[in-house]
């Protein structure tokens, strides 16, 4: 039965210029900014704000902060449906490299980072509001995730992930503002001071039935802890450099996209609850739509139900069965 799926990849460069595909998942984070009238100034500001976090954070034998650019790139995953013909966009990734203006040098970084998909936005846009209709109680549908989970697995461990990519993935995402975190003693020269949760979300459930584990680190010169899902040890699997590539990336895409979080004018305490409400917080000069972006998770839900999900039920469920 694994033979019904292989994967192709394709990449293209995130810079000022970028403009989304066709088939881009327009709620991704970098397709949002790179929209409307403000495209290029956002895009441009945005990967000005990247480098700047970079450079304070990567700031030995860089006195004057500007030795290191980071470079993003789109990775675009399709599922190949063996007989069909077709291919259907999985997952949308990005990847990030580091030019080191001292060496010459350009430094491979880490892939993941942002995390786009189709299947996880049917099972929360499509699949998770059906099952609880008209319920008097929230409840989770039997086997949530469980796909998704296994065609990521299946994906990181395929021949396809490996000839373009070295180590296993790092996503980044924001902290839940319904949980609280609680500082730790623990600390890492990158990634900063660790935080706990005070209990489990369906996020972290969700994710961890693709294999990853999560760990929340608020890094210097951060305001809010990040959580960074990954497969092994995330603390000595990758470099410092690494490490920083997805710090600064991801920490500015949350600075624009939640900054009652991640720009706000307070930093975490030792004892931490997000608020999407505080008013106490800066924006940046960067337009995002966010209402926009909660709408068309739900379209793009239901485009997976019917291109994906629903023409190949029955394939699905038996490749999942079969799938340890």
């Amino acid at each position: 039965m694994n033979n019904n799926f292989t994967f192709s990849i394709n990449s293209i460069f995130l810079d000022e210029n970028y403009h989304p595909s066709d088939k881009t998942r327009i709620t991704t984070n970098f397709a949002n900014l790179a929209r409307g009238s403000y495209r290029q100034a956002n895009l441009r500001n945005a990967l000005k704000m990247i480098d700047n976090s970079f450079n304070a954070l990567a700031h030995w034998d860089n006195p004057k902060g500007d030795r290191y650019t980071v470079e993003l790139e789109i990775i675009s995953v399709n599922m190949n449906i063996s007989g069909s013909g077709q291919a259907f966009p999985s997952i949308e990734i990005l990847k990030t490299n580091i030019v080191d203006s001292k060496t010459n040098r350009r430094i491979e970084g880490i892939v993941g980072n942002n995390f786009s998909s189709y299947v996880r936005d049917y099972d929360f846009s499509v699949l998770l509001p059906d099952h609880n209709k008209d319920q008097p109680q929230f409840s989770i549908p039997e086997n949530f995730g469980e796909l998704h989970g296994k065609l990521f697995k299946y994906f990181v461990n395929s021949d396809t992930y490996k000839q373009h990519f070295t180590k296993p993935p790092v996503i980044c995402l924001s902290v839940s503002d319904n949980k609280t975190y609680h500082r730790t003693e623990n600390q890492h020269p990158v990634l900063g001071v660790e935080y706990q949760p005070n209990e489990s979300s369906l996020t972290e459930q969700y994710f961890q039935k693709m294999g990853l584990q999560v760990r929340y680190f608020m890094p210097p010169n951060s305001v809010a802890p990040l959580a960074f899902y990954f497969f092994g040890d995330l603390l000595n699997d990758y470099t410092h450099l690494e490490l920083i590539s997805t710090i600064s990336t991801m920490g500015t895409f949350q600075k624009i996209y939640r900054p009652e979080i991640y720009n706000a004018n307070a930093v975490a305490g030792k004892c931490y609850q997000p608020n999407l409400k505080n008013l106490d917080h800066s924006l940046t000069q960067i337009v995002y739509d966010r209402a926009e972006r909660s709408q068309l998770a739900a379209e793009q839900g239901k485009f997976a139900a019917e291109y994906f999900i629903k023409p190949y039920q029955t394939v699905l469920e038996q490749w999942s069965a079969n799938y340890a």
